[in-house]
């Protein structure tokens, strides 16, 4: 039960507070549409993604490169930010995106477990318990953006050029400033 707890702690943790690149991007899933439904499905399917990679990067069998996994996480921000300018509803190959952006996702977090490390007689505990962690820090974001401005402004006929669009464009100036970082220092 101890590392159960600990590893849930870490992963709510490495979303809320520490995991701004990820909160970015779970706000850009939101925006697009705030069905409230529709987003935790979404956040679902980002999560399986990311555990699939995660369990594979964390057990040794890949060794992603973080030259190459950190500058494309800032590009799936960026791309779901101007997802959000360029389209009014989810089209159906978003979940598709959401999956592959997961995977890449997954591989970064992995250096999170790495810095802490994961017991190996207790791995698939750890490792589980970190990703409902994780889940449990993304809905947390979605709930606090759904009940501190969707439930009040969505039904509004300017939600979307004066909430939507300016939260979602300067998203994706903080994901460019990020992805243009990441590969000019993290090399």
């Amino acid at each position: 039960m101890e590392i159960a707890r600990q590893y849930l702690l870490v992963g709510f943790t490495h979303v809320i507070p520490f995991g701004f690149d990820h909160i970015l991007f779970i706000l850009s899933i939101f925006f697009l549409n705030s069905n409230i439904k529709s987003v935790i499905i979404q956040c679902s399917v980002f999560t399986l993604a990311h555990s699939v990679t995660l369990g594979l990067t964390a057990a040794g069998y890949i060794a992603p490169n973080p030259g190459i996994v950190e500058p494309l996480i800032a590009l799936s921000i960026l791309f779901a930010s101007i997802e959000n300018i360029l389209h009014q509803k989810i089209n159906t190959w978003r979940i598709v995106i959401i999956f592959l952006f997961g995977l890449v996702h997954g591989m970064g977090f992995a250096s999170a477990l790495k810095e802490i490390g994961i017991p190996q007689s207790h791995f698939v505990t750890a490792l589980l318990f970190f990703n409902l962690g994780v889940e449990a820090g993304q809905i947390t974001i979605i709930f606090c953006a759904y009940f501190f401005v969707a439930i009040w402004f969505k039904d509004k006929p300017w939600y979307r050029s004066r909430i939507v669009y300016p939260i979602s464009s300067a998203i994706a100036c903080v994901a460019l400033y990020w992805t243009i970082e990441r590969i000019l220092f993290n090399q």
